[in-house]
């Protein structure tokens, strides 16, 4: 064992390789699915098969001689009390050919606001599958609830790519008939609910079978490992086709420059959505003041045109009055003349301000949401009050049907009204995933209360 932890930790210096391919977009993915079926466990064997984990944090999770891999994630004292996973934990590590970011999601169905939260920002869900706890020798087996709605609502919140791993297999007495049984539903339940799988792979996260060494034969399966395949998944594409929306986290000021040809202060923050580059026409939320974007810099200060997702300095070619929390969007274009139209606007704006909201609420403060309550909305670096309106459905999560409600109970999904105390530049959450996002939080105790996609 000290033999194999001194490897560990020598190997956990990045290679020559892993630094070349700094340049490589990092994958952040989650794992979820049912309780203990070994999500922490699976994630530890990434990390220590992939040689990423440190001589004494691999000293300090061993139990009785042994190394306990789920200790590697479970971080909180109550989750290494409970055995179970609370909080969403989060893990980096580097192969040779790619960086990942890796979030432990909880199972307990009590914590699907948890999971609900760290499957918003991710690229690709891994969603475990125990086979000890389903009828492996029925062809007709009915997988768990809970493999169906974290399923489900991956695929609700866009999650770019979804990779089903049948775990325990080496712990039942025909993994192969086991595998071929469990695979079949997996694809029958896919396709009755229009989700896209990438791949479906056996795994003993235990014995690290086929997670980072592929174990040929095994199961019948001779496809590429957990971590083969999640090498070659790609990013959550950003939103550069659409007109240009950048929220202003952080004005610089640099009043003293005695050029006076241009505005003096830089507006940072991410590109929500489109291109921002020297020359291009802008409108400042909700001013509606109009300028054109004199410099943009990149996050090294660098003049360069920057796409959605990546951070910028934006340089006005005038003084405009813009501040934390307002956002730079493309300017108006002009509105089609209609010849029998006579209140056809002149300029149609890019990103139209709206106070009314039809939303997807995912619910997680412990009081119930229901109509007349308000709350503060974020939206980018923007606060504004939001009321609710009307709670229109709630959402069956093991099936996404819709049912009647007048109120969303803790870790509940629903359709859910909302007038804004101000207008916003929303858009559905379906077409730019920054724009069509907010987050609901508790006037009194300022404790996130909701996570909100825009329809």
């Amino acid at each position: 064992m000290t033999n194999t932890i001194h490897s560990i930790a020598a190997s956990a210096i990045p290679s020559g390789a892993a630094v070349q391919n700094n340049h490589i977009s990092a994958l952040k993915f989650i794992t979820c699915g049912s309780v203990d079926d070994g999500k922490s466990t699976l994630i530890g064997r990434l990390l220590v098969d992939s040689k990423s984990v440190l001589q004494d944090h691999l000293a300090g999770v061993q139990r009785a001689g042994e190394t306990d891999l789920a200790l590697l994630t479970d971080g909180l004292s109550a989750e290494r009390e409970q055995g179970i996973t609370i909080d969403v934990a989060y893990r980096y590590f580097a192969t040779e050919t790619r960086k990942f970011i890796i979030g432990d999601a909880p199972g307990h169905e009590q914590y699907t606001r948890n999971m609900v939260t760290a499957a918003s920002s991710a690229d690709a869900a891994v969603v475990l599958v125990d086979a000890t706890k389903l009828d492996w020798e029925n062809p007709q087996l009915t997988l768990l609830p809970q493999t169906r709605r974290h399923s489900l609502l991956v695929h609700l919140l866009r999650v770019h790519s979804l990779v089903f791993a049948v775990n325990k297999l080496d712990a039942v007495a025909h993994p192969e008939r086991a595998w071929q049984h469990i695979s079949a539903a997996l694809a029958r339940f896919a396709q009755q609910a229009g989700i896209a799988v990438r791949a479906t792979v056996p795994v003993s996260a235990l014995k690290g079978w086929n997670v980072v060494d592929a174990h040929p034969g095994w199961c019948g399966y001779e496809g590429p490992s957990l971590l083969q395949i999640l090498e070659l998944l790609p990013n959550t594409p950003a939103d550069t086709g659409l007109p240009l929306a950048f929220p202003v986290q952080w004005v610089e000021k640099f009043s003293s420059s005695a050029d006076t040809t241009q505005g003096r202060r830089v507006f940072w923050g991410r590109v929500a959505a489109g291109h921002v580059a020297a020359g291009t026409p802008v409108q400042v939320f909700p001013s509606g003041q109009t300028a054109t974007v004199a410099q943009v810099l990149d996050h090294a200060r660098r003049p360069i045109g920057v796409d959605a997702g990546q951070s910028a300095g934006i340089v006005l070619d005038r003084e405009v009055d813009v501040s934390r929390g307002d956002w730079i969007v493309a300017a108006p274009t002009q509105a089609a003349p209609a010849e029998d139209d006579f209140d056809t606007p002149a300029t149609v704006p890019a990103w139209p301000g709206r106070r009314e909201l039809h939303t997807t609420v995912a619910w997680m403060d412990n009081e119930p949401l229901v109509a007349g309550r308000v709350y503060w909305a974020l939206h980018g670096h923007r606060w504004v009050k939001a009321k609710v309106k009307r709670v229109v459905h709630r959402l069956d999560i093991n099936t996404l049907a819709e049912e009647d409600a007048s109120q969303l109970e803790p870790n509940a999904i629903g359709h859910v009204e909302l007038l804004l105390q101000e207008p916003l530049p929303t858009a559905p959450f379906g077409q730019a995933r920054v724009l069509g996002s907010l987050i609901l939080v508790d006037t009194a105790s300022h404790a996130t209360a909701g996570a909100v996609l825009v329809n």
